[in-house]
């Protein structure tokens, strides 16, 4: 290489790179694509959860997107347990994706051709009604993923006549439109989140969400009450509230929350504050703009300058100042 070449290439940004559940023409893609920051960037497909969120404690990500809750299925366990498990994560951002599913087949196939229908379990699940009126005599066959049941067409590996597939399948291969919008709930949708690496909250802009993983202190009736009271005390709505296994015994569980607001919002903190004394394990999972842009509303006595205010006569007291009336 010259040293005209090599100065050129040296002078050429570094693209970061984004891992995300593959191949292309997956929901999460569409996720992806909806990070300006990550346009122009290196998408890596990976095969799971783990993978992904590995290559970004690892480096070799700047960040991942991943599946994390779903309207109709509720939250994602894999993520959710992954994020409870694997330290040095944080949330960035939200993103939404509706669930829309289409049929499609090899090219010059019909809907009268169809008897096998390829499909992730989940996806025909969510299309079983669609199915039943369209295809009465269908049979399913279970496959790996969204986009498998489809590329299974293409590669030749499938026997199945038509596959379940998100939209965004058609974008990257030569496949018959069948019908589109087939699920059974039109307003289906996925949460995606992306992770990187700890960074700093950005600054808040009035509708954010905080997410967190908080373990109780120990079996006990009311327990979970006082958990809750550290945010309901404080005029904090929880958008999010969902058990998990820890898995060390049975009867132990973690709650996975997402609290509306900030941690930079002074109520927030304070409550951050009160579950850390509670509870012997609090992982914070990052404060991040709501993918609904939903401002967060609260009473009044919640404002941050209620929480200044009473810490500004609280230390009027300890100094020996007069108590003002």
């Amino acid at each position: 290489m010259t040293s005209e070449a090599a100065a050129v290439e040296a002078s050429e940004p570094v693209r970061r790179r984004y891992s995300f559940l593959g191949p292309a023409g997956t929901f999460t893609e569409a996720a992806l694509a909806q990070v300006p920051e990550a346009r122009g960037q290196v998408w890596h497909p990976v095969h799971n959860v783990g993978e992904a969120l590995d290559d970004v404690v690892s480096g070799r990500s700047h960040a991942a997107m991943i599946a994390i809750e779903n309207s109709v299925d509720g939250g994602v366990s894999t993520a959710q347990d992954a994020l409870a498990t694997i330290p040095g994560l944080r949330i960035v951002g939200e993103y939404l994706v509706p669930v829309d599913f289409v049929l499609v087949g090899r090219p010059g196939t019909t809907l009268d051709d169809v008897a096998l229908v390829a499909a992730h379990p989940v996806a025909y699940a969510q299309c079983l009604q669609w199915l039943t009126r369209t295809l009465p005599s269908h049979a399913h066959i279970p496959a790996a993923s969204n986009v498998a049941s489809a590329t299974g067409l293409v590669e030749g590996t499938s026997d199945a006549d038509a596959a379940i597939a998100p939209p965004g399948i058609l974008e990257h291969h030569d496949l018959e439109l069948l019908a589109t919008s087939i699920g059974d709930n039109a307003n289906a949708v996925t949460r995606f989140v992306l992770v990187s690496r700890p960074v700093a909250p950005p600054p808040p802009t009035g509708a954010d969400k905080t997410s967190l993983i908080v373990e109780l202190p120990d079996d006990h009736p009311g327990g979970l009450l006082e958990m809750l009271e550290q945010f309901a005390t404080r005029g904090i709505n929880l958008s999010l509230l969902a058990s998990r296994p820890i898995g060390d015994e049975l009867g132990r569980y973690r709650f996975v929350i997402d609290a509306d607001g900030h941690i930079h919002d002074e109520r927030m903190a304070d409550a951050l504050l009160g579950l850390r004394r509670f509870s012997p394990q609090v992982v914070f999972l990052g404060s991040y703009p709501r993918a609904d842009r939903a401002v967060v509303h609260y009473p009044d006595r919640y404002s941050d300058d209620v929480f200044v205010e009473a810490r500004d006569w609280l230390r009027g007291l300890i100094s020996g100042e007069p108590d003002p009336q």
